[in-house]
């Protein structure tokens, strides 16, 4: 009787973790497609529990969650889906987050509990896609009952269940099996989707289910042929960890491929991350950019938001070159200087490069892309200089030429100042939006490469950066080395400009990034793959919808509105003294 007594107590607890108040089997008795003796349907705290019993759990089922309250309840169904290599579903800590936070953002959420380990005789996901497909019919049957809209219907996996996920996303219009009843006549697409680290993405791993043995690079790994990119194929978030042996390159290509598509897509990667779900306050913003999680808040300037040089304590300018020593010096371009922004409480020793965009026809260093963020750095204690480069192009020579020179210069000037002024000669990062993206570039991965002659015992010190912030660059591809990228970078013969040196002093990246930006997305995501290759780990965020200078104005709890917490949130190993 204790016994018994104490099982219920563990069964009652397990369900009170997750959260499920009902449960569904996804197939009608006895029409299970490829019903084996071997498999279950249970989470993994299901099986811990003492008194399992597997002939219990043999079939699938869906595990309904509480409705979201009636003030924030938006209409959105959410379908979770664990990982476990197909062996089983044992992401019950990830189940329960995010049940919590897409409940709290008003979206009802269903588990989904599928059959593992993988099957005998079949594909390794054939029994789990099954069941997949059926869920996701199941879910849209009952929209009506359970209050959501039936083509608001999206899914978040990881690992195995991510790949899940893809195929829900991706290919819907394969069928994973014979009907079994008039409830197979319900499309079984889904509308969006998160996903968190997709194993066997590409070629090298997909036909064993295994991580990417070569990971996934090779002139034949290829995206997995699995995925049918139908024209069902939806809008998705990708998360993936930048040190994953289930290749972070398998996000990338899939990425690249809803671009080819023209389908919205969010690409998020994080460095030195392994097997892991991260980021997912980025998926949240990424399905209310989209409008998923009900109607887009009214955009708000970013020159609004800090408008205050409150943080900064003192002001001081000073000239990039000694008179009459200037390199290539073109009557029709601006003089070009530093000034160093001191914060009121400095918190670090770290310095902050920034500078503007304009096509390398203009640059304001007060401008919507530069003040903003010294303001924001100022505030946490970051000593910032800002860089006026000399525009408009230099005739007779490349577009970033005499910029260039301007930026390894300003870089020595501040190295050889930071000690006097209690900073840190070896910590200096740079950061620039569109041409000044590429600018940045030119930085981080040729500071080997010399600009310009020496002019005086300053140019003897290293123009090495420490770090690199690179938002939207542009001219970043081979396809876009004037204007905006022809084929949106997407295409195999699109590589990065021949003027990146990609030396051995390359420093890793941050980017970012808006989707729908005609100076491509692709420019920092090909950039990203070429330092991975280098083993140079960056992070990269990619917008959904967003143009180019996504940040100017913004709708608050999008990704273009809290961009700056991403260039806070990187920063801050750099800023440790």
């Amino acid at each position: 009787m204790k016994k018994t007594f104490l099982l219920l107590l563990l069964i009652l607890f397990s369900a009170l973790t997750l959260g499920a108040f009902e449960r569904e089997a996804v197939w009608p008795k006895g029409r299970m497609p490829h019903a084996q003796a071997g498999q279950i349907a249970a989470m993994r705290n299901e099986i811990q529990a003492p008194g399992f019993k597997a002939d219990d759990h043999r079939t699938p089922y869906l595990e309904w969650y509480e409705t979201p309250d009636a003030a924030v309840r938006n209409g959105a169904c959410m379908i979770l889906i664990s990982g476990g290599a197909y062996n089983g579903t044992v992401d019950v800590g990830l189940i329960d987050k995010w049940h919590k936070e897409l409940t709290a953002a008003g979206v009802q959420c269903v588990n989904l509990v599928y059959r593992t380990p993988r099957p005998e005789g079949l594909p390794y996901y054939q029994t789990a896609w099954e069941d997949a497909q059926r869920a996701v019919r199941l879910v849209r049957s009952e929209a009506g009952k359970r209050g959501f809209d039936p083509e608001r219907i999206g899914a978040v996996g990881m690992s195995a269940g991510s790949h899940l996920a893809l195929l829900l996303a991706t290919s819907s219009l394969t069928a994973a099996y014979e009907p079994v009843d008039r409830l197979d006549d319900t499309p079984c697409h889904i509308n969006f989707a998160i996903v968190n680290a997709p194993a066997y993405v590409t070629s090298d791993a997909d036909a064993e289910g295994i991580p990417a043995p070569r990971e996934g690079y090779g002139a034949d790994v290829r995206l997995s042929s699995l995925f049918r990119f139908d024209a069902k194929t939806c809008p998705m978030s990708l998360h993936h960890g930048g040190a994953d042996p289930y290749s972070p390159n398998g996000s990338t290509l899939v990425y690249r491929q809803l671009r080819r598509m023209g389908i919205p897509a969010e690409l998020h990667l994080y460095p030195g991350k392994g097997h892991g779900a991260y980021g997912f306050g980025r998926g949240i913003e990424f399905l209310r950019q989209m409008g998923f999680l009900g109607p887009v808040l009214p955009e708000v300037a970013l020159t609004d938001r800090f408008s205050s040089d409150a943080d900064r304590a003192e002001l001081i300018r000073e000239a990039v070159w000694p008179e009459g020593k200037m390199p290539d010096a073109q009557v029709q371009q601006c003089m070009p200087y530093i000034e160093w922004h001191i914060p009121a409480v400095r918190k670090t020793r770290a310095i902050q490069i920034i500078f503007s965009g304009g096509a390398y026809n203009g640059n304001d260093p007060d401008g919507f892309e530069v003040a903003p963020a010294r303001r924001y750095l100022n505030a946490m204690g970051v000593t910032v200089v800002t860089m006026k480069y000399r525009t408009p192009r230099p005739e007779g020579l490349a577009k970033h030429t005499t910029a260039w020179q301007d930026l390894q210069r300003a870089i020595r000037i501040v190295r050889s100042e930071a000690a006097a002024r209690g900073l840190d000669p070896d910590r200096i990062g740079i950061m620039g939006s569109s041409a000044g993206g590429h600018l940045t570039l030119m930085g981080t991965t040729s500071a080997r490469h010399r600009a310009y002659l020496p002019v005086d015992e300053i140019d003897r010190l290293s123009c090495k950066v420490q770090w690199g912030i690179g938002i939207y660059p542009a001219y970043a591809l081979t396809d876009g080395l004037e204007r905006g990228n022809s084929a949106g970078g997407n295409e195999d013969d699109a590589v990065p400009a021949p003027e990146f040196s990609f030396d051995l002093d390359t420093a890793p990246m941050l980017f970012i990034h808006g989707d729908a930006d005609t100076y491509a997305s692709m420019n920092s995501v090909k950039i990203w793959e070429r330092m991975r290759a280098m083993g140079i780990q960056s992070e990269l965020h990619t917008l959904a919808l967003r143009p180019h200078c996504f940040q100017r104005t913004a709708s608050p709890g999008t990704g273009s509105y809290t961009w700056l917490d991403r260039i806070g949130e990187y920063l801050e190993p750099f800023l440790k003294d």
